[in-house]
């Protein structure tokens, strides 16, 4: 694998895509698709979350899911760490033979969501998430995500400068790499062309990954705008799987990530390269919809052959 793709997409299935789903996998179940899913050919994979199972139970397994999952030449597998104790159990991981790659942390672009979502204020989180950088250090390739990059459920539209003023303390604190979250699935495409602008422009060392989400169907509309402004990386996930849970007082219904099938089903007809093996990747969208025992919601997976045209 020495030759990079135009795009790199990051398949969130067995993270995110999985995190708020009612029944636990069992770690043997994750790791086959995740085996599944590296064979497709991605170089970045979101394999677990160390979140405390007491408050997450389907990740209790991260250091088992982690230990079944053998390491691929230039594929960085990516773990969750919400805060500084969930670093050091990547790190003793990683002394135990296998760790993540790749660790991510996570801010909020308003006080409204950061109180909500992880009931502290966003100084408070700022303190935890440079806690964390100094932690890893350089034992991983580091993320930063700024969650609700567009608009908050609770405080309304979110200031193209908050962003900025995110990816500038994560960048100077070693982290750049940012994810730029669309939580609500509320940004439109002339926004995210704006905003990405904005970010290339004022931070160009900084590596910028979409991570949009699905709730309005702008998913893909959106991946391609972010694409014609100079974004090269994007996550997503099998089926349009994950995202937060629909059940909560902002989840207004389908929440699901751009779906990985149909967003490199679109880029290969743009004629644009993903490194990706699509017969490969719909078999893995179909084994993830028998894993979950339901269809999802990959619209090409319908189309067959079809797809490719």
């Amino acid at each position: 694998m020495t030759d990079v793709p135009a795009v790199i997409l990051c398949e969130c299935f067995a993270r995110d895509g999985l995190q708020h789903e009612p029944g636990v996998v069992p770690a043997a179940a994750k790791a086959a698709m995740l085996e599944r899913i590296a064979g497709c050919g991605f170089r970045r994979i979101e394999i677990t979350s160390f979140a405390h199972p007491k408050y997450i139970p389907q990740f209790a397994d991260a250091e088992a899911v982690l230990a079944a999952v053998r390491p691929r030449p230039g594929v960085l597998f990516k773990a969750t760490c919400p805060n500084p104790a969930a670093v050091k159990r990547a790190q003793e991981a990683r002394a135990r033979g296998r760790g993540p790659e790749e660790i991510s942390f996570l801010v909020s672009a308003s006080e409204g969501h950061t109180r909500k979502n992880l009931r502290r204020s966003r100084a408070e989180q700022w303190e935890n998430v440079e806690e964390m950088a100094r932690l890893a250090g350089a034992d991983f390739t580091q993320v930063g995500t700024v969650s609700v990059a567009f608009d908050c459920p609770f405080d309304g539209p979110v200031p193209a400068e908050r962003v900025l003023e995110d990816a500038r303390r994560f960048q100077s604190l070693g982290v750049t790499r940012i994810a730029l979250g669309d939580t609500i699935g509320s940004a439109t495409p002339p926004r995210v062309r704006a905003l990405v602008g904005l970010l290339r422009d004022a931070l160009p060392e900084a590596t910028f990954i979409a991570h949009f989400h699905d709730s309005r169907g702008t998913g893909l509309a959106n991946c391609v705008a972010a694409l014609e402004a100079g974004l090269r990386h994007f996550d997503t996930a099998l089926g349009g799987t994950g995202g937060h849970p629909a059940g909560i007082a902002y989840g207004e219904g389908f929440t699901g990530n751009v779906c990985t099938e149909d967003l490199a089903t679109l880029l290969e007809a743009m004629g644009v390269d993903t490194g990706l093996d699509l017969d490969r990747l719909r078999a893995a969208g179909l084994a993830a919809e028998a894993l979950l025992g339901r269809p999802l919601h990959a619209r090409t997976l319908r189309m067959g052959e079809a797809a490719h045209v």
